[in-house]
């Protein structure tokens, strides 16, 4: 006999929840500060060494003795090269508090997402509502992993807003009560076929925040270079376009990976259930739909020099499909995974 639902540690998980989406927009406050604290430190650095470059040149002209050349002193204040290491720039306090209140926030996260499936006693992913909320704390998680390599805390304010979103948009958008499987989703396909679509998912979210962030950058190196004044100095945190579209074409590629896996691993589910491997239903046909604009843009960029913009723009499609599959193809059409629990 199935074990009853755990009501009380169901709303223990919501108050979990709850507190690590108030914990995620203060994470987002302190990243947003660090944008703009650190675009005025650039700036306010900026001017001194400009002056100092100055020094050396009005000295040689008066005949005040030797300094340093002005080909010595450095032009620009960066605080993040191509590489994406740690170390370069001033320290940035604001970012670390954002990191530590993200840690926080992450770890109240997961023990929400823990808690609910105790709760159902079964892994916590059966509706629209549980995907949202374990797939907000996949991103959040392999933010902070990614973190542990590489400096990226230049993106975190976009990926700790879009988490913010994802636990809006279940919070409002998808409540679901604990509750047990519907039968069609009692099967152990169910851990293998959604968990690697939510954790496929989770990297194309960073992906998408770092192609939009490639866009602006594109955008301001063209200014820079038609001699325009910089008026996105908060993008002085961010590496150059070329290194953004490269870190995301490699992420894009293993999430690409995965999602294939989701589309088999989903099919042989299909067979198991319903008798057939295909059957052109709307949320298969979309699965297959996101599939094609990643392979897509890998072969595209890959084969065909389709760099830049155009590559970052076809992620951000890709993205935008993932985010129509999982939303208005769940709510509004009707078919075999009509399960969304809204």
């Amino acid at each position: 006999m199935p074990q009853p639902v755990n009501a009380e540690l169901g709303q223990l998980s919501e108050l979990f929840m709850l507190l690590a989406s108030i914990a995620y927009v203060v994470a987002l406050i302190f990243f947003v500060l660090d944008l703009v604290k650190s675009s005025a430190t650039i700036g306010t650095l900026e001017a001194r060494l400009a002056g100092e470059k100055a020094a050396p040149v009005l000295a040689g002209v008066g005949g005040r003795g030797s300094g340093p050349t002005a080909e010595s002193v450095p032009t620009r204040a960066e605080t993040a090269d191509d590489s994406m290491d740690y170390g370069r720039g001033p320290r940035r306090g604001t970012a670390r508090v954002a990191v530590s209140l993200t840690v926080l926030a992450a770890v109240i996260h997961g023990a929400a997402v823990v808690t609910r499936g105790v709760a159902a006693h079964r892994v916590p992913w059966g509706n629209m509502y549980e995907f949202c909320t374990t797939g907000a704390f996949l991103v959040a998680a392999i933010f902070l992993i990614t973190l542990t390599r590489k400096d990226l805390r230049f993106v975190g304010s976009f990926v700790v807003g879009l988490v913010v979103i994802m636990l809006c948009a279940a919070t409002v958008g998808f409540p679901t009560p604990v509750a047990r499987l519907i039968p069609a989703l009692q099967s152990y396909w169910l851990i293998v076929h959604v968990s690697i679509a939510v954790a496929s998912s989770a990297l194309f979210t960073i992906t998408f925040a770092m192609s939009v962030l490639q866009l602006l950058q594109t955008s301001r190196e063209a200014k820079l270079m038609a001699g325009k004044p910089d008026r996105a100095r908060f993008l002085r945190l961010v590496p150059s376009a070329l290194s953004l579209e490269n870190l995301s074409y490699r992420l894009n590629a293993v999430a690409f990976v995965g999602w294939t896996f989701t589309l088999m691993a989903g099919a042989i589910w299909a067979e198991q259930a319903w008798g057939r491997y295909w059957g052109w239903d709307t949320k298969e046909v979309w699965t297959f739909v996101i599939w094609t604009v990643y392979a897509g843009y890998l072969h595209a960029r890959a084969t065909r020099g389709w760099t830049g913009t155009r590559a970052a723009w076809l992620s951000i499609v890709g993205y935008l499909c993932i985010v129509f599959n999982f939303t208005i193809v769940n709510i509004y059409f009707s078919g075999l995974h009509s399960y969304s629990g809204v």
